[in-house]
């Protein structure tokens, strides 16, 4: 009987080295702040639909978002003075749900409802190539410290992809739950993945076995993020709260409430010292430390719906059903 050679994932074992430039976190005095007196710096108009995704450049000088309602648009902005940068127009057939920017600030990756991931050479914004091989909407991009792997979380699973070679490396796992949310530990080597059911997985990516799982929330999972020390792993819920996980243990450390429904977004400063939470009730900021609610941010007439902070730690940017973009920071004493 003839061999036949089947299409079947082997797991590479591909080591994602850790990159420790990226995870040495230098608190500088002089940018870093609890966001306790921020205000809106700018506002920013262009899209035409909710504001489903942003992400800011390495260096802090572009900041991109990506639209939905079908408008499967990317725009680009200079978040120092508010100016648009420019556009890549039909970048998706339908939502653009997520979008990361690879450390190495070479590569912007969007994914969309049209179930594809699309690559752009960030320095000239041109199409480099897609990805396809996800079923259903891709809903989350998360990329490793060292910029060689993609990770994409989608109604069908999850798929981790070649970005210096721009070619698929295998699947996570299929028809696992519908996958909301997606992040790297700062150290490349763990994926927490989020889902419908409220169910967080941790997954070692060495080896892409399932490292633990547990019932964190009792709704969708809508965003996890690690600190930037590795140590703690934040989720958000529709089920309202903001929950703080210890890696090393599973343990609950802390549960944050005060949100009055759905968080949609949540995003750290790289000091690791502010937790930024979003919703329906505008953007709630937390000393990550004590749990202390620090401020909320009102300025977006809908719920909001993305948030970021600047590799720089000096401006959060928050987008919202409201068609806007918020540049939230402190204004600069001028002598």
């Amino acid at each position: 009987m003839a061999a036949v050679a089947l299409p079947v994932i082997t797991w590479e074992g591909f080591y994602i080295h850790q990159a420790h430039a990226a995870v040495e976190i230098i608190p500088n005095s002089q940018t870093t702040n609890s966001f306790a007196n921020a205000q809106v710096l700018y506002t920013l108009r262009g899209h035409n639909g909710t504001v489903k995704s942003l992400a800011f450049s390495p260096d802090s000088r572009i900041l991109v978002s990506g639209g939905a309602d079908n408008e499967g648009v990317i725009r680009l902005w200079n978040p120092a003075n508010g100016k648009k940068l420019g556009d890549i127009n039909k970048a998706h057939k339908a939502a653009v749900e997520s979008l990361v920017i690879s450390p190495d600030g070479q590569t912007l990756a969007s994914c969309s409802d049209d179930n594809t991931i699309n690559l752009w050479n960030l320095k000239s914004l041109k199409f480099s190539r897609s990805f396809v091989g996800h079923t259903s909407n891709v809903l989350s991009l998360a990329v490793s410290p060292d910029s060689k792997v993609l990770i994409s979380g989608a109604l069908d699973g999850i798929r981790l992809w070649d970005l210096l070679q721009q070619r698929p490396l295998g699947t996570l796992v299929s028809f696992d739950n519908v996958i909301y949310t997606l992040a790297i530990s700062p150290d490349g080597q763990t994926l927490a993945s989020g889902d419908n059911k409220g169910v967080i997985k941790l997954w070692n990516l060495s080896t892409g076995k399932l490292i633990s799982e547990f019932v964190a929330h009792s709704n969708s999972v809508s965003a996890v993020i690690f600190t930037p020390d590795g140590e703690t792993l934040v989720s958000a819920s529709r089920d309202r709260t903001v929950k703080l996980w210890n890696i090393s243990t599973g343990a609950l450390v802390r549960t944050l409430t005060g949100h009055n429904n759905w968080v949609n977004a949540i995003a750290i400063n790289p000091d690791g010292r502010t937790l930024a939470s979003a919703g329906k009730d505008g953007i709630k900021l937390w000393d990550l430390t004590t749990g202390e609610l620090i401020n909320t941010l009102n300025g977006h007439t809908d719920w909001v719906s993305a948030i970021a902070f600047s590799p720089n730690g000096k401006i959060l940017a928050s987008g919202g059903f409201d068609r806007q973009i918020k540049i939230w920071g402190t204004p600069q004493k001028r002598n």
